[in-house]
């Protein structure tokens, strides 16, 4: 028994997968741009091999070099757990290196240490890109064994721009005593020491580490890189008092963000707006150009979405029949839903729809033109709809990457700082558009417009808005290609 308890510390369940299977594809489409996966290896101090990969932009701006944030996984995962976050992170000009760490994954090693031999292996992903002249910033974004991981790291580099901490433990050999309770090993407190400290000389032996010097209680107190926690309300593995122990003596910038879910559950969408707006403050990425030469082209570009690999035809049939209807008049009262010819390939309807998308579009555009006032709103709106998770410094506004998908997407306002001004901006959150109306005409002459044109607008406004609801279903099936499982921490 007392081994398999040090199997489960040294040697949990190891992750095996395909990369060209579990990773994202070579060359890929995310929010409309292109980006590419680099796969390279590198070797650490004790001379294992690592399998990495870091997702890139297919094109590097020529002039401007790029933040980067690591990702580091837990005990059982791997570097596809950093999925998700190229998700959040490359829409907003932020490239994601990914490694399996020593004894995790494709990597050479035999154990894992939970963070004393991985913060070394990280010490070399560092090096490599700091000797990258195409990256500037970089970030650390760790899960579990990985927060400790980066913690750990971040403790020895202070150069590090910031750290996103996920379920972090606080003492390694603490949590190993409460393990036994929450597995109900039914021994006398005494009893369990004993065994504890028995596991500890054989782990030394094994895999070259001391589980009493695994403690991030020592090291939060010297670390002044700005970070962010998160822990889940319902974990049982990591209790939540390891992240707030850890928070409470962390000497920097930090905040806190607690959420429902466990140890491996899923994080909600609101934890991964708040990691990308912290690292879009503290990496401070170049503006990302606009994907798409129009407006129009917004609503029908699916990036790379292929129907046969899993997807539900029937569906996207469904919501192409949707966009059609858009085009037709809605003073219909019919409720039979419009036919299409199911003959045709998914990409030829949706070449036929997109001239609809695009009329819509400029007629839109054409009832909000005008004024001086109006056409700069609508140039610092086209500056920002391409921006996925847009902030002001003081991290109170709040932006969403389209990429991320919501079901439903709210409006909302927030202040955006460019050179010492601070202009207010009403934003959707896709696609963005003028709202802004005439005022060069006198009151009554306005007021008799606005008399004979109501229907017509209402009318214009209701097609708009149909279209973006639909649109925003097309994007969701695109999301559903990522089709990870998160490997669960032992």
């Amino acid at each position: 028994m007392i081994d398999q308890f040090i199997n489960f510390v040294i040697r949990p369940p190891r992750a095996e997968y395909n990369p060209d299977l579990y990773l994202w594809e070579k060359d890929f489409t995310l929010a409309g741009r292109k980006y590419k996966r680099e796969d390279l290896e590198l070797r650490n101090e004790r001379g294992h091999t690592l399998r990495c990969s870091h997702y890139v932009p297919s094109q590097f701006p020529d002039d401007t070099p790029l933040p980067c944030v690591v990702y580091c996984h837990g005990n059982s995962g791997c570097r596809a757990d950093a999925n998700e976050a190229a998700v959040v992170l490359l829409p907003s000009n932020i490239t994601v290196f990914t490694l399996d760490f020593s004894g995790s994954g494709l990597s050479d090693g035999d154990y894992v240490s939970l963070g004393w031999h991985e913060k070394n292996d990280l010490k070399v992903v560092v090096s490599y890109l700091r000797s990258n002249e195409k990256i500037s910033r970089v970030g650390l974004w760790g899960r579990s064994m990985g927060a400790v991981t980066s913690l750990l790291y971040g403790a020895e580099d202070p150069s590090i721009a910031g750290m996103v901490l996920d379920s972090a433990f606080s003492n390694l050999f603490d949590l190993m005593m409460e393990l036994a309770d929450v597995y109900k090993i039914r021994l006398p407190k005494f009893t369990v020491k004993v065994a504890v400290q028995y596991m500890r000389r054989a782990i030394r032996k094994k895999a070259k580490f001391d589980i009493n010097r695994l403690d991030c209680m020592q090291v939060a107190p010297k670390t002044f890189i700005p970070a962010l926690f998160g822990h889940a309300k319902d974990d049982k593995f990591i209790q939540l008092h390891h992240s707030e122990a850890i928070f409470k003596s962390y000497a920097g910038d930090k905040n806190i963000i607690k959420f429902d879910g466990d140890h491996n559950s899923s994080r909600p969408q609101f934890y991964y707006d708040s990691v990308s707006i912290f690292f879009y403050n503290v990496l401070h990425p170049p503006r990302p150009p606009s994907a798409y030469p129009t407006k129009g082209e917004k609503y029908y570009d699916l990036g790379d979405l292929k129907v046969s690999a899993g997807r539900n035809e029937n569906l996207l049939y469904e919501i192409i029949a949707g966009l059609q209807n858009v085009s037709t008049d809605a003073a219909s009262s019919s409720s039979v839903p419009p036919s299409i010819a199911t003959m045709k390939s998914v990409g030829e309807l949706l070449s036929d729809i997109a001239p609809v998308a695009t009329d819509s579009l400029v007629t839109e555009d054409d009832t909000h033109t005008g004024n001086s006032r109006s056409l700069v709103q609508d140039k610092l709106s086209t500056q920002n709809e391409e921006c996925c998770s847009y902030t002001s410094s003081n991290r109170e506004s709040w932006g969403r990457c389209s990429s991320l998908g919501s079901d439903d997407e709210p409006s909302m306002d927030f202040t955006r700082a460019t050179d010492y001004d601070q202009t207010t901006i009403k934003v959707l959150a896709t696609p963005l558009r003028n709202t802004q109306q005439s005022t060069l005409s006198s009151p009554k002459d306005e007021k008799k417009k606005k008399k004979a044109s109501t229907d017509t607008k209402k009318s214009k406004r209701e097609k708009f808005e149909k279209l973006e609801a639909l649109s925003q279903r097309l994007r969701l099936c695109i999301l559903k290609r990522v089709n990870h499982r998160r490997h669960c921490s032992s």
